[in-house]
C-alpha cells in the first residue's frame, strides 16, 4: 500500500520534533502536526521559561548578598510585565527555531488539530493523511481537582502570562513544580504559602534532600503547610481569594497556583477508532520499543508516563527515528541512572538511587554527607547551608546514588552523572583531585561515613 508518509507525528514538542527530524534525516517521508505551539510544555510553558523565572527570582539573593562584597546598591525594583514580555520575546525566538529546525530537515509541519481515523490515518483541517506508521507525542497538561472555586485557581500553564504578580499567593502541590513555582513567587517579593496534603514535598527524593531542602526553605521564610488541603476557593468583592481549607482553616490570598499533577494529552485524539489501549494509569499502553497495542501506532514522552523529563522524550524520539529508519544504529533507552534537578532556591540536583531505594533493593549501604555554607555566603549575613551525599554500595564500593542541595546543584550532578553511569567506585571519587576552592570538591573529600 502506497501511504502519505512514512511517518505522521502529532506533537511538536521536545520528542516529536526529534523523531521527526531524525527520521527525515533517514530519508523518511515525515509529517508533524502541532495544534498549539513548536516546542512542546518545555519550551513554551515548561522548564525553559520555568528557569528563566528562577533566574529572576535569584537576583535578591545576589542584590542582598554583593553588600557583603563592598557593592552599595540602591532598594532593588521589579518589574514583572517586563519579565514576562522579555521571557515572551525569548520563547517566540525559540519557536522560530523549532520550525525551521523541521522545515530545514525536509519535514511537512501542518499546524491544526490532528484525529485519528483509523490506524493508518489521520484528519486534520478537513483533509486526510495516510502514513505507515503514526507517533503519538502530544504530551501532558496540568490536572485540577474539581473542587468548589476551582476555576478562580491557576495551573502552571497560565502562570507564565500573569499580567502582574500577585501579592499573596497560595501553592498547592508537593511536587517539584509545586516546590519551583513556590521559590519562584517568594523570590520575587510575594508572600507565598506552599500547601501538600502529605508529610513532606518531594516524594519519590531522597530523604535527607527533603528535609534538608524543607529546612531551607522555611530559613528564607518560605511558608510551608503540610497534611493541609483546600476544599473550596471562594473569590471576594474586591477579586482577592477565600482559601477553606478541610481542617477548617480559611486563607485569605489572591492567587491560588495548582501544581497537583499532569495527565497525557489525549482530548480529542481519536484513540476509539483504533485498537490502542491505556494503561490502568491512563497512559498509553506501549511495549519496549514504544509500540502500543496498535502495531502501526507508536507513543513517547509524557503520553506513556514512563519518566516525564524532557531528555528522557528526546531519547525515546531518537530511538524510535532509528529503530524505524535507521535500524543498525537502533539502540535502547536506558532508563537508569537519569539525572534531574529542581530548580528550587537553593536547587537540587541527584542521580542514581535515594538511600531509601538503595536499602529497599536490597544493598548495604553506605552514606556520605556534607554539609557546609559555601564561601560565597562568608562574607554575608545568608546562613544557607549546602548538602552534598553519596550513596555507596559496601560490598563493590561503586557509588549507587549522588545528591545535592545547593547552588548551582543542577550543572555539578549533570558531570558527576557521567561518572556514575560509568561505574564510578568511591575509590575513584577519593582518588579524583578536588578543583579549589568549589563547592564541587566536596564530592570527592568525603571520607568517613555517616552512621547508619
Amino acid at each position: 500500500m502506497t501511504y502519505d508518509f512514512d511517518l505522521f507525528v502529532i506533537g511538536a514538542g521536545s520528542g516529536g520534533v526529534r523523531a521527526a527530524r531524525f527520521a527525515a534525516g533517514y530519508g523518511a517521508r515525515v509529517a508533524v502536526a502541532e495544534s498549539r505551539y513548536l516546542g512542546g510544555t518545555c519550551v513554551n510553558v515548561g522548564c525553559v521559561p520555568k528557569k528563566l523565572l528562577v533566574y529572576g527570582a535569584h537576583f535578591a539573593d545576589d542584590f542582598e548578598q554583593a553588600q557583603g562584597f563592598g557593592w552599595s546598591l540602591d532598594p532593588a525594583q521589579f518589574d514583572w510585565p517586563s519579565l514576562i514580555a522579555n521571557k515572551n520575546r525569548e520563547i517566540d525566538r525559540l519557536n522560530g527555531i523549532y520550525r525551521n529546525l523541521l522545515v530545514n530537515s525536509g519535514v511537512t509541519l501542518l499546524e491544526g488539530h490532528a484525529r485519528l481515523l483509523d490506524e493508518h490515518s489521520v484528519e486534520l483541517g478537513g483533509q486526510r493523511y495516510s502514513a505507515k506508521h503514526i507517533l503519538i507525542a502530544t504530551g501532558g497538561w496540568p490536572h485540577m481537582p474539581q473542587i468548589p472555586g476551582h476555576e478562580h485557581a491557576i495551573n502552571s500553564n497560565q502562570a507564565f502570562f500573569l499580567e502582574q504578580l500577585p501579592k499573596r499567593v497560595l501553592v498547592v502541590g508537593g511536587g517539584y513544580i509545586a516546590v519551583e513555582f513556590a521559590s519562584i513567587f517568594h523570590g520575587l517579593g510575594a508572600q507565598t504559602s506552599l500547601l501538600y496534603r502529605g508529610e513532606l514535598f518531594l516524594r519519590g527524593f531522597d530523604n535527607t534532600v527533603r528535609k534538608h531542602l524543607q529546612e531551607e526553605l522555611s530559613k528564607r521564610g518560605l511558608d510551608l503547610q503540610f497534611n493541609s488541603e483546600i476544599e473550596r476557593i471562594d473569590q471576594q468583592g474586591d477579586g482577592s481569594l477565600l482559601a477553606t481549607l478541610k481542617d477548617g482553616r480559611v486563607l485569605h490570598t489572591d492567587c491560588v497556583f495548582y501544581a497537583t499533577g499532569r495527565r497525557p494529552m489525549l482530548d480529542n485524539l481519536g484513540l476509539e477508532n483504533t485498537s490502542v489501549e491505556l494503561d490502568k494509569r491512563g497512559f498509553i499502553q506501549v511495549d519496549e520499543q514504544y509500540q502500543s497495542t496498535a502495531p502501526s501506532i507508536l507513543a513517547i514522552g509524557d503520553v506513556i508516563g514512563r519518566v516525564q523529563l524532557t531528555p528522557v522524550a528526546l531519547a525515546e524520539g531518537m530511538a524510535v527515528a532509528r529503530r524505524l529508519f535507521k535500524p543498525e544504529e537502533y539502540r535502547q533507552v536506558d532508563y537508569q541512572m537519569i539525572p534531574t534537578a529542581v530548580f528550587s532556591l537553593p536547587n537540587i540536583g541527584t542521580v542514581g538511587l535515594s538511600e531509601e531505594q538503595a536499602r529497599a533493593q536490597g544493598y548495604r549501604v553506605k552514606v556520605f554527607e556534607s554539609r557546609f555554607r559555601p564561601m560565597k555566603l562568608t562574607l554575608t549575613e545568608c546562613q544557607e547551608r549546602t548538602l552534598m551525599k553519596l550513596v555507596v554500595d559496601a560490598d563493590s564500593d561503586r557509588v549507587l546514588g549522588c545528591h545535592m542541595v545547593g547552588p548551582e546543584a543542577g550543572e555539578i550532578v549533570q558531570g558527576l552523572a557521567v561518572a556514575l553511569k560509568a561505574g564510578a567506585t568511591k575509590q575513584m571519587f577519593d582518588e579524583t583531585i578536588g578543583v579549589h576552592p568549589t563547592a564541587a570538591e566536596e564530592f570527592v573529600t568525603m571520607r568517613s561515613p555517616v552512621a547508619s
